[in-house]
């Protein structure tokens, strides 16, 4: 197997107990103590369990933290591990609101944010319930769109910017992110689509969903190489539940590796002891 170093994080779904920005914050300084570098948290305003799930009420919802707080808590907390949503659904959020939201963010961290960004999904009625757009083309349109204002947002300069779904008229938004030129850019999206992989080749990362296993990356990598010349700079981000083997994934091309866990019934212990095992061997 090829030697192969690469960076361990965490990706953590803040529902149920762990909907609690300090509890959470709490585990990323653990996490940052630990050796990881990085703690990425889910972004949804709504998660709901399967029918068997519900409670006395009868209902299904899970709580659920606002990210954005509890990534400015995680922010505050911790000095060193990259923080961000994995991922936020462009096309339910105002980009101008969001350009503001992680232009704070990345000063408040000294420049840690990485910014996820996907389409979305209706599973849980995340689009439909509130009257957003649900078509899954018209929510790529909505991100590509977004994403091109969002960039020049951070940029500090004088935007002009009359897209097809997004506009914004002769404004200049101050101050700018610490990142030069902006916060890293992971695009989202389910293997094999052809539309999250050439998103993925103009930003700055994939964080591919989906995947059938460390051969999926070869394939990745040949289409978004082809389509940016090389690979310098770019991440290719891969997953698995606590005790996975990270090293094939990393062989292959992935230059993170996430630990991740499963939304129901997850505790802040199983947390915590995933995180003081310390990062999976890499190598």
């Amino acid at each position: 197997m090829t030697k192969v170093s690469a960076r361990t994080g965490l990706t953590v779904p803040i529902f149920g107990p762990l909907a609690e920005p300090g509890r959470v914050a709490e585990l990323a300084t653990k996490a940052e103590q630990a050796g990881w570098d990085g703690f990425f948290v889910w972004d949804h305003v709504v998660y709901r369990r399967d029918p068997d799930g519900r409670d006395a009420s009868g209902r299904a919802d899970l709580p659920v933290a606002d990210p954005w707080v509890t990534l400015a808590a995680i922010a505050a907390a911790t000095h060193r591990v990259r923080l961000g949503p994995l991922v936020t659904p462009l096309p339910r959020r105002r980009t101008h609101v969001l350009a503001r939201a992680t232009t704070s963010l990345d000063r408040l961290s000294n420049g840690r944010l990485v910014l996820g960004v996907g389409i979305g999904g209706d599973g849980y009625g995340e689009f439909s319930d509130f009257g957003d757009e649900v078509d899954a083309s018209t929510r790529g349109a909505m991100l590509d769109d977004g994403l091109d204002l969002l960039r020049s947002l951070w940029s500090g300069e004088v935007v002009d910017h009359h897209g097809p779904r997004v506009h914004a008229h002769d404004v200049q938004f101050l101050p700018t992110p610490v990142q030069d030129p902006h916060p890293p850019i992971w695009a989202a999206g389910r293997f094999p689509n052809p539309a999250p992989m050439r998103r993925a080749a103009g930003v700055d990362g994939f964080f591919p969903i989906d995947m059938d296993g460390p051969d999926d990356l070869a394939t990745i990598r040949a289409r978004v190489t082809a389509q940016r010349g090389d690979l310098d700079g770019w991440d290719l981000v891969a997953q698995g539940r606590p005790g996975d083997d990270a090293r094939p994934w990393l062989a292959a091309g992935a230059t993170w590796w996430l630990t991740t866990f499963s939304p129901w019934g997850i505790t802040a212990d199983e947390v915590a002891a995933t995180i003081s095992a310390g990062p999976p061997p890499t190598t």
